[in-house]
């Protein structure tokens, strides 16, 4: 449903899949084109750009288990730079390519101890451990 020009969708629409996905956001021509939100079946959440039916830009995805990432997409994967918050309270701040941490980056474990360096296909690389140093009455 939404407006249609030279029988396609183009302006704001919404568009049911058979799947129970969901999109509702701005088409040009027939795609999804400009900001929208695309609802998963599984519960999962995008809000962000898109071009050509792709989340393409900046955006932020929600997945049902608890896990989020905000930053810059490139043919419906995580590229570029962007911040992935993970459900038990870790986080990973860096680049992003086809999905995983590669390139420099840093990631922040929820109890205190931080992984700066190197990333590549969601393995550290080079990496430099930087310590809690937790201080203690004497």
């Amino acid at each position: 449903e939404g407006e249609f020009k030279d029988g396609y969708f183009n302006g704001q629409g919404v568009y049911f899949f058979a799947n129970g996905n969901k999109y509702e956001g701005e088409f040009k021509d027939g795609y999804f084109n400009g900001q929208g939100v695309f609802f998963f079946a599984n519960g999962d959440k995008y809000e962000g750009e898109f071009k050509d039916d792709n989340m393409n830009g900046k955006g932020v995805y929600f997945s049902a288990n608890g896990n989020k990432y905000e930053g810059e997409f490139k043919d419906d994967n995580m590229n570029g730079k962007g911040v992935y918050f993970f459900a038990n309270g870790n986080k990973y701040e860096g680049e992003f390519k086809d999905d995983n941490m590669n390139g420099q980056g840093v990631y922040f474990s929820a109890n205190g101890d931080k992984y700066e360096g190197q990333f590549k296909d969601g393995f550290f690389v080079k990496k430099e451990f930087i310590g809690v140093i937790k201080l203690t009455k004497i």
